[in-house]
């Protein structure tokens, strides 16, 4: 069990709707003026991009993936609690009574809030299973690696036929051997 009191973790803030901006915004204000970088590391809104069309014209727009909720990376205490939960916006914590459970390993990474993946962690011909995205569930072998943009092209066996995909980093994870 990891303690919350000295190590960060993220939780998850509910908010009124389309607030989500004016609480980050708050949320940073407050960490500047009380000079909280010590105890609250990072503030986020996962984001998403889309392709809409409309008028014929494809457009290329960022959709918040959870309306309502802001993620927070902190220590917590019960002063950092009271403070958060009274700005404005701002409904409460996600969690039994408001008070915040701070997100799995395995949740984080779903929700892309961090690279978990270090550097080298995969090598071509590698063996992994795809944890996320359309091809959950799939195994496949790493044909391509590309650490910039961090990608891996894969070849899977789907339909019966052997398919070239390419998923990121953080969608796969390495099979033992």
């Amino acid at each position: 069990m990891v303690d919350v009191t000295t190590t960060p973790c993220w939780y998850i803030l509910h908010t009124y709707a389309g607030y989500e901006s004016m609480v980050k915004d708050n949320l940073e204000r407050l960490i500047e003026n009380n000079n909280l970088q010590e105890m609250i590391f990072e503030v986020k809104i996962p984001m998403e991009q889309t392709i809409e069309e409309k008028n014929g014209k494809r457009k290329v727009v960022e959709r918040k993936l959870l309306p309502c909720y802001v993620f927070i990376k902190m220590i917590y205490s019960n002063q950092l609690w009271y403070w958060i939960t009274n700005t404005r916006g701002v409904t409460g914590f996600v969690g039994p009574q408001g008070r915040p459970i701070p997100l799995k390993e395995n949740e984080i990474r779903k929700m892309r809030l961090e690279d978990v993946v270090s550097e080298g962690e995969f090598a071509l011909g590698d063996k992994v299973k795809v944890e996320s995205g359309p091809l959950e569930g799939f195994d496949g072998t790493i044909t391509e690696l590309n650490d910039i943009a961090r990608k891996a092209k894969l070849n899977i066996q789907m339909f019966g036929r052997n398919t070239d995909v390419e998923v990121e980093y953080i969608q796969i994870k390495k099979l033992e051997a």
